[in-house]
């Protein structure tokens, strides 16, 4: 198969490894990985923020940009929720009866990683070897719009070498919300705090997800409290093999120390 890599603004500007990630593990799966450069953002923080008319001329680009995939894939729940569920709401509200219809099409075939690995392609076992305790954050746009489930968790059951130990309160939101940890600090910062601890209880040395939003924001927390837990994206952990390299949990700089 076929698979366009939809890597998303954030992955592309700051966590660029899940995507390389994402493909080395999609591409040891026996799948031809294309990614096509001229991607940009999916324009859910404008229109979230309120910038409908600029969000939508970012949707036509991403209509225009995937038209030919056969399948388009990211690492990121977030961003495949606004394309399946906004999408259509926002080709509604500007009247664009062929935009609807063009993201309707489209996004029939865009998947979160997890989903598309469990629910496509049929897999729980992906031959991973990750030796680490991790603990699993389901973020709130995979698990209540995408709904995916156990996918994330059966995929980490079956990682050679790990040791997997529940997240307490998991479904419980960490706090960031894009711009809502920006214009609400205060009630975002409250959120984090319960995520941290929770993520802390289990003593696991890595907090893994589905999306790097969520993942930057709970890594700062762990950061901040010199916790030893660090914070690795999902497809980082599906991708490490035996006698390869794992990414582990990030320590505190000598700078940070101080």
């Amino acid at each position: 198969m076929q698979i366009d890599l939809f890597l998303t603004c954030l992955n592309d500007a700051l966590f660029p490894q899940t995507g390389l990630s994402m493909a080395r593990l999609l591409e040891r799966l026996g799948h031809t990985v294309r990614f096509n450069e001229a991607q940009t953002c999916c324009g859910q923080m404008h229109f979230n923020t309120g910038y409908q008319p600029e969000a939508l001329s970012l949707i036509r680009k991403f209509v225009n940009d995937f038209r030919d995939a056969e399948v388009v894939v990211a690492p990121s729940g977030s961003c495949v929720a606004f394309v399946r569920d906004l999408y259509p709401k926002a080709a509604e509200w500007a009247g664009d009866e062929e935009l609807h219809a063009q993201v309707l099409e489209l996004a029939g075939r865009t998947f979160e990683l997890s989903e598309f690995l469990v629910k496509v392609l049929g897999l729980t076992d992906v031959g991973a070897y990750y030796p680490h305790r991790v603990t699993y954050h389901p973020t709130c746009h995979a698990a209540r719009l995408l709904r995916v489930g156990d996918a994330p968790l059966q995929l980490l059951r079956h990682v050679k070498g790990l040791t997997l130990v529940p997240l307490g309160s998991g479904e419980q939101c960490c706090g960031f919300g894009g711009t809502f940890s920006v214009k609400n600090a205060e009630t975002s910062t409250a959120m984090l705090a319960d995520k941290v601890q929770n993520v802390m209880a289990t003593q696991a040395e890595v907090c893994t997800a589905g999306d790097n939003s969520c993942l930057m924001h709970i890594g700062g927390g762990l950061g901040r409290l010199q916790s030893g837990t660090g914070v690795v994206h999902l497809a980082e952990i599906l991708a490490s093999v035996e006698g390869g390299q794992h990414p582990g949990p990030a320590r505190p700089s000598a700078e940070a120390r101080r």
